[in-house]
């Protein structure tokens, strides 16, 4: 796989056992995005490939902008655990998971460096062109577990990625005057799990209004999510 990468982007190899096969004719078509959450990179790593941890990723990217593939793209990591999108619960089984080096919220969350970046636009991009992931897919793990995780979080570069053709971004979107019923249809519409309307409120600010992450739905949040709608 890393043949479809830039040279400084090719992956190191590093297996993980916890994987096992994706559903019989599962195509992959969603990307989700990770932080780690842990102290360190080198934690991460060992946490990923640590099989009674039962918990992986495809890739991680640290914040170097090295690459480590831990688990082949044919196979089904275990990166979302209980998640939701667009009506179907085993994210893990139609999703590649990359995780990136990040302390998170209770280790000292803080930007995601040019390096991590960069190498994260050259990896996924390969993905996109070898799997048919359409942009409303590309998310991220508080996306698909919106009660559960916040992660990769409001300093994360969405805005970024979406201007390179990964993933989607509205930053100009007039105001809509949206009910509590109208937000929940909106956000179920565009993929979100809405049982805990507030929590997916807010993970959707996360990713497309960073700056106002409030879980309330205010006119500026309900007219991203509905020029969103309206390009989808």
């Amino acid at each position: 796989m890393g043949e479809n990468l830039e040279p400084q982007q090719t992956p190191q190899s590093r297996v993980s056992s916890n994987f096992n096969d994706r559903p019989a004719n599962q195509m992959v078509d969603m990307l989700v995005l990770h932080y780690t959450g842990m102290p360190s990179g080198a934690e991460a790593l060992a946490r990923l490939c640590d099989k009674d941890a039962e918990v992986s990723a495809h890739y991680l990217v640290d914040e170097d902008g090295a690459v480590h593939r831990l688990v082949d793209e044919d196979k089904r990591a275990w990166h979302a655990g209980l998640a939701w999108w667009r009506g179907a619960m085993d994210v893990n089984g139609r999703s590649i998971g990359i995780e990136l080096v990040n302390p998170g919220h209770e280790f000292g969350y803080r930007t995601f460096p040019e390096a991590q970046m960069t190498a994260l636009e050259g990896l996924a991009t390969a993905i996109l062109k070898r799997h048919s992931i359409p942009p409303q897919n590309v998310v991220g793990h508080a996306d698909v577990a919106p009660a559960r995780k916040q992660d990769p979080g409001e300093l994360f570069d969405w805005s970024r990625l979406a201007a390179q053709g990964i993933g989607m971004w509205v930053s100009d979107a007039p105001p809509v005057c949206a009910s509590a019923l109208q937000m929940q249809v909106m956000l179920t519409a565009y993929g979100y799990d809405v049982s805990d309307l507030t929590a997916a409120i807010t993970a959707f600010q996360r990713h497309f209004r960073p700056a106002h992450v409030t879980g309330e739905a205010d006119g500026e949040t309900a007219g991203i999510l509905k020029t969103l709608l309206d390009t989808v």
